[in-house]
């Protein structure tokens, strides 16, 4: 029996070659209904894409890469997760890779996978990334760039986000509203965005309410690790500044620091409330658990692939990249920190 064709799956299923195209290719104006009778029936038949033909078409390799920070990460991980219940529904074969926030390793990968022809990068830059000229080489040998989490403001391609400064002034307001008014800050370094959009949620909630800003109780933890946290804690105790709330921007720092607030007898909640942020599965089974910001990974992660196909079809039609930041919604999870 010969290789199964589209016009074969379209005979068969009684649909257009073109509505079979685009549920391989994970466009979205597919009914669920019909992209379901399609991806069981190639999963019967065994159907594969000629990728070859398919790149002498349409000049097109199918193939996208993924570039995580981090990989021994609870958030980071769902984002893997989201983006390929979407990706697998399609032709594309994925590369993932790990920058281990590295700037260095980041930019030897993106040249890699531009050697690689990869149709699309989806990058959350380095915590040491402070050039970006290896991004702009995305745009310059015509592929898709988007950017997730940790970003560049200066670089124009889609940014998938949640609204960092907003869920920060929300985790800072939910300790003021439990009387909190000697609050710590743990805030990652002076670069990424992130840092930066937390710290200013941090002093939109002081302001609000009247709250007089004090740079002592700011602590910067470049790593947001739990070594980083316990030892921002010890100094924030040693200093000998009153302190009566604690917001991190991580939960990895919040547990690094309720192990100190521990070893010194220093009650949480009783004596000082901490809320974290990412709600890593580890904050759910510490002692006390830890009140933190949820952020939607599996959500982002569909997203970046998403956004990569709006923006693939937008290149077919000879239109620029669009510059723009799509705001995901995030929640504040109430536990026994705060």
């Amino acid at each position: 029996m010969g290789r199964t064709k589209l016009s074969d799956i379209a005979k068969a299923l009684e649909l257009s070659k073109t509505t079979i195209s685009k549920v391989l290719n994970g466009y979205p104006d597919v009914n669920a209904l019909t992209r379901k009778r399609v991806l069981d029936y190639i999963k019967e038949v065994g159907f594969e894409a000629n990728t070859q033909a398919s790149f002498l078409r349409t000049k097109e390799t199918k193939t996208v890469a993924l570039i995580l920070p981090q990989i021994s990460h609870d958030f980071f991980n769902s984002i893997l997760e989201g983006m390929l219940k979407i990706a697998q529904q399609t032709e594309y074969t994925f590369y993932v890779a790990c920058s281990n926030e590295s700037y260095e390793l980041e930019t030897k990968l993106i040249s890699k996978f531009l050697k690689r022809n990869v149709d699309a990068i989806f990058l959350s830059i380095s915590r040491e990334t402070r050039n970006f000229d290896h991004l702009r080489a995305i745009h310059e040998e015509g592929k898709i760039l988007v950017l997730y989490d940790k970003i560049e403001k200066t670089i124009d391609c889609p940014k998938i986000i949640i609204d960092d400064r907003k869920a920060s002034f929300t985790a800072t307001e939910h300790l003021i509203k439990k009387g909190c008014r000697k609050i710590l800050h743990f805030r990652g370094g002076f670069l990424p965005q992130i840092s930066i959009d937390r710290y200013l949620g941090y002093r939109d909630a002081l302001d609000k309410y009247d709250i007089p800003f004090d740079k002592e109780r700011i602590f910067i933890c470049e790593n947001a690790n739990e070594k980083d946290g316990f030892f921002a804690a010890k100094k924030a105790l040693e200093s000998g500044i009153d302190f009566d709330g604690l917001f991190t921007i991580s939960d990895l720092l919040a547990i690094g620091a309720i192990q100190f607030f521990k070893k010194n007898k220093i009650q949480v909640p009783e004596d000082i409330s901490v809320v974290g942020f990412s709600n890593w599965k580890l904050s759910s089974f510490t002692y006390p658990t830890i009140t933190t910001v949820d952020q939607p990974g599996n959500l982002m992660g569909e997203k970046i692939f998403q956004t990569f196909l709006t923006e693939k079809s937008l290149k077919k039609q000879g239109l620029d990249p669009e510059n723009r930041e799509i705001k995901l919604p995030s929640k504040l999870i109430i536990r026994e920190s705060s």
